[in-house]
């Protein structure tokens, strides 16, 4: 399952057809045999299981990432149960208190993590795995990136792009434009990096963030604005909102980069009139209102917040626009003015 071999490490005792031991009421001595390794946003994560479906659901979502940060691994422990329903279970709800954070969608499918020890369990069901898109999105994926938002990387509401080795988050709330705009600067020669999240890689200097830069997500607008849209099919994801999650290499998207140094700021506002423009603020702003917008609590927000500090110094603007084009324009005066 990895990216240096093909399969995932499966103990002979695995084909064995003797009957398990009997397994008692709280799961806690439930073996888990099947060992993989994977580098979401190249850092090694190993994943624990008694099933196979998590490690190709693991291949699914990090099988692209090859190791760019050697280390200590991470270890996720995923356990699977026959379980007694045959539907898939709601959203989990979130919790959070301090460093302890808990997914949880019923009685059989959930997940405890202990963000400041780096330690994790996920208790989930052969139905719920065999969904992989729930399984990946709201159990998987969620899991291994909150672990690594806690220990290597500070996670950042921003999509990027770059030219010339010089990256600019863009910024803004929800409905801004930063995934539209990100693939639009893309498909005008770009380096693409992320659509709407990056993560802050702690204590680099000068600040480097990493993104997904192995796909895109868009809303459903997006097909308006975007003819080569059209064809790709419509998907819930993200407590159930309609999207679009396509491949880099399936796109007209000619540079990705993973991992880009940032060199600007920019927060997005298309709902002014008038002409396009940016205006320079305060030095500072774009730490201080990511600060506001990170998810974690307690010493991990604290944590964060202390990380967001090297963004303290790199110049932060807004971006008045109307259109991409313009948008695209006005960032580009701006990398060849600096």
């Amino acid at each position: 399952m990895s990216t240096q071999s093909s399969q995932a490490h499966i103990p002979d005792s695995v084909h064995n057809t003797t009957p398990a031991r009997p397994q008692d009421s709280l799961l806690a001595s439930l073996d888990l045999p099947l060992i993989d390794t994977f580098y979401p946003l190249g850092y090694p994560v190993r994943i624990l299981t008694n099933s196979l479906d998590v490690l190709l659901a693991a291949f699914e979502a990090f099988g692209h990432a090859s190791e760019t940060h050697p280390g200590p691994s991470l270890t996720v422990r995923i356990g699977v149960s026959q379980g007694t329903c045959s539907t898939c279970p709601p959203e989990p709800t979130r919790r959070e208190y301090n460093h302890l954070y808990s997914l949880v969608a019923d009685g059989e499918n959930q997940a405890l993590l202990d963000l400041q020890q780096c330690v994790s369990f996920t208790w989930v069901t052969e139905q719920t795995v065999k969904n992989r898109p729930y399984f990946r999105y709201n159990f998987l994926e969620k899991v291994v990136y909150l672990l690594l938002g806690s220990s290597v990387v500070t996670d950042l509401h921003a999509a990027c792009v770059s030219k010339h080795g010089r990256g600019i988050l863009l910024c803004g709330d929800s409905g801004a434009g930063k995934s539209t705009l990100a693939y639009a600067c893309a498909r005008a020669g770009w380096t693409y990096t992320s659509d709407d999240t990056s993560y802050l890689i702690n204590d680099s200097h000068p600040p480097r963030v990493i993104g997904h830069s192995h796909r895109a997500r868009f809303r459903p607008a997006a097909k308006l604005l975007f003819p080569e849209l059209a064809h790709f099919e419509i998907s819930p994801r993200m407590e159930g909102k309609p999207s679009l999650e396509i491949s880099s290499s399936a796109l007209p998207i000619a540079s990705t980069a993973p991992e880009v140094q940032v060199a600007f700021i920019v927060y997005l506002d298309r709902t002014s009139p008038g002409l396009g423009r940016l205006i320079k603020l305060p030095e500072g702003t774009g730490s201080r209102r990511l600060c506001t917008e990170l998810f974690s609590a307690g010493e991990i927000r604290a944590r964060h917040e202390q990380k967001l500090e090297a963004l303290w110094t790199v110049p932060t603007f807004e971006l008045q626009y109307q259109s991409t084009d313009e948008a695209i324009e006005i960032l580009d005066l701006l990398l060849t003015s600096s």
